[in-house]
């Protein structure tokens, strides 16, 4: 639930601990993403998501790429879910009668 090891619940205070910081990761994560909705995407890219900044924040704790790199990385991976969702309301709108 919480992604802790059977080791690191043995207490009270480490699981209050990991949990209080895992919900204000996520409350960090959704605001974030509000924040960001209220500005209009780029052309054929989906508005940022609290899934598109948790993939750049964990892209940035790891040292394999530079910034550049990440940052075209986000921007491919959000131009790929845009085309998805085209292609998806474009199937929809099809088979609806």
């Amino acid at each position: 639930m919480t992604g802790l090891d059977e080791h690191q619940v043995r207490r009270w205070t480490s699981w209050h601990r990991w949990a209080t910081l895992a919900m204000l990761a996520h409350a960090f994560l959704c605001t974030a993403a509000t924040e960001r909705r209220d500005r209009p995407a780029p052309d054929g890219l989906i508005p940022m998501t609290g899934n598109e900044i948790q993939h750049l924040f964990a892209a940035l704790i790891r040292p394999a790429h530079d910034l550049a790199h990440r940052l075209r990385w986000s921007h491919w991976r959000r131009r790929h879910q845009a085309r998805a969702r085209r292609c998806h309301y474009r199937h929809q709108a099809a088979v609806q009668p």
